[in-house]
């Protein structure tokens, strides 16, 4: 497409509670999957960005990480991000789970949306499975609490209302040249993407059995004279007796692991995907400051 002076393109910030349903709203968005989802609260660690396209407006929504209580040097670093994604957003949608609503979260960060200047939405998740009464409820309550410009009622899962909350967003868009381009959906690395995959995955198969204190490290990306892409990965856990775990018997949650996240790799880049994992004890990982820098988040003391 030509660039010119009737392009716009602006930033939106997606925030909220943690498993709001902030990045499957950012995929819906998009068109496309750009950032991973998973039933596990938190899953969001980098600071991902979806860009969708709307005719001649470009939108960069930045998906930011769950806000919760900070305890460990890893949570401090997310939820720095997820402010620092909030500065100077065009627009600020606050992602409300109306069934779980997780009010010891959400309402902490109602109170700081309060005082911030962005343009502020507020989304109402799953409609799908929410009932009506109990919407128009919550929005009456959040809207007495911050001033939102506008208020939706969206199923992130099922598509619905995600259309009209797009219009909105294209309408708010400042004029201005696209920052990328048409083709480009995302800003994340393919080697992060990929750990990314891997990652949900490990939250999918094992459910409970894992518990959050785990990551996904790229080792290597290699690209094949046949045209296929060769991943090498390292999943590193805890402690030692998560290893058996990963594994399974005689290997086959590892091997379920690699199939699954090849298969969606494989669909994502376009080409055939040759993917290595192999498993790595590191009790205190999570102090590591290389390994933030490998998830896009900032060492935070």
């Amino acid at each position: 497409m030509t660039q010119d002076s009737q392009t716009h393109c602006g930033l939106v910030a997606v925030i909220g509670a943690p498993n709001a349903g902030k990045s499957t709203l950012v995929n819906q968005l998009v068109g496309q999957k750009v950032a991973i989802t998973s039933a596990k609260a938190q899953t969001t660690r980098a600071r991902l960005l979806g860009i969708a396209l709307h005719g001649t407006t470009q939108i960069i929504l930045v998906d930011t990480p769950g806000i919760f209580e900070p305890k460990r040097r890893l949570d401090r670093a997310m939820v720095s991000a997820a402010w620092e994604g909030a500065q100077e957003a065009d627009a600020v949608l606050l992602v409300v789970d109306p069934v779980k609503q997780r009010r010891h979260e959400l309402m902490p960060l109602l109170e700081v949306l309060k005082n911030r200047p962005e343009r502020k939405i507020l989304v109402l998740n799953k409609v799908d499975v929410s009932a009506k009464e109990k919407l128009l409820e919550l929005a009456q309550e959040f809207t007495a609490l911050v001033d939102f410009s506008e208020v939706f009622f969206v199923s992130a899962l099922t598509g619905d209302g995600v259309p009209e909350l797009k219009d909105r967003l294209t309408a708010l868009m400042p004029e201005g040249p696209w920052h990328y381009p048409e083709d480009q959906v995302s800003d994340a690395s393919e080697r992060l993407l990929a750990a990314e995959v891997t990652r949900e995955q490990l939250y999918q198969q094992l459910h409970d059995e894992l518990p959050y204190d785990s990551a996904v490290r790229h080792e290597s990306y290699t690209e094949r004279k046949d045209g296929s892409v060769e991943i090498r990965q390292q999943i590193v856990i805890a402690r030692d007796s998560q290893k058996s775990i990963v594994l399974g018997k005689g290997g086959s949650r590892i091997k379920a692991i690699g199939e699954a996240a090849r298969k969606e790799l494989s669909e994502i880049l376009g080409v055939p995907v040759h993917l290595f994992l192999h498993v790595k004890v590191e009790e205190n990982w999570a102090e590591k400051r290389d390994i933030y820098e490998e998830m896009g988040l900032d060492w935070v003391k």
